[in-house]
């Protein structure tokens, strides 16, 4: 299954991305919160099928805005299914 991101939703504070499938249905988000000196990223993904897609699409998004403002700390919690996924390295993940 196919899957790709849908902004939802975008302020500098904040931004509300929609995860979808090949026929448009919503399967979970990925929102950004960012505050002075914080980057919060949470999303979730109700299908545990594409748990590796969903990885590989969301993580080069979060390398990005890490690199827009290299001085915010980055908080995420990421989850499939309800499991917790890691999504990348130690130093920009808290």
């Amino acid at each position: 299954m196919q899957i790709f991101l849908s902004p939802e939703l975008m302020t500098q504070e904040y931004q509300i991305i929609n995860v979808i499938n090949q026929n448009e249905k919503a399967i979970g988000y990925v929102t950004f919160l960012i505050d002075e000196k914080k980057m919060y990223v949470y999303g979730l993904c109700e299908e545990e099928g594409v748990s590796e897609d969903f990885k590989d699409l969301i993580k080069p998004y979060i390398q990005g805005m890490s690199k827009a403002k290299p001085e915010l700390d980055v908080y995420s919690y990421i989850s499939i299914g309800g499991k917790k996924l890691e999504i990348g390295d130690s130093k920009s993940e808290k």
